[in-house]
């Protein structure tokens, strides 16, 4: 693998965060059947991409849009 590509599991995780989920819980059980991951081992390796530059350049509307919840959620704490 390229240094500057991602992992086939960081690709993953852009990939879901794409898609819509209806229902409660949907997103969760995605997260455990399509990735093998507990939702809070999901979240932390998320929150890390979003500050990779290789992921940006990956998916850059996915990336910034998901950095602007996070922003949004830490200015109103």
């Amino acid at each position: 693998m390229d240094p500057g590509e991602l992992a086939e599991r960081e690709r993953g995780i852009l990939a879901l965060e794409r898609r819509g989920f209806s229902g409660p819980g949907a997103k969760e059980r995605a997260v455990r059947e399509e990735l093998g991951l507990a939702p809070v081992r999901y979240y932390q390796l998320l929150n890390a991409l979003l500050d990779d530059p290789r992921a940006l350049a990956c998916d850059p509307v996915t990336v910034n849009r998901l950095r602007r919840v996070r922003e949004s959620r830490r200015a109103d704490r």
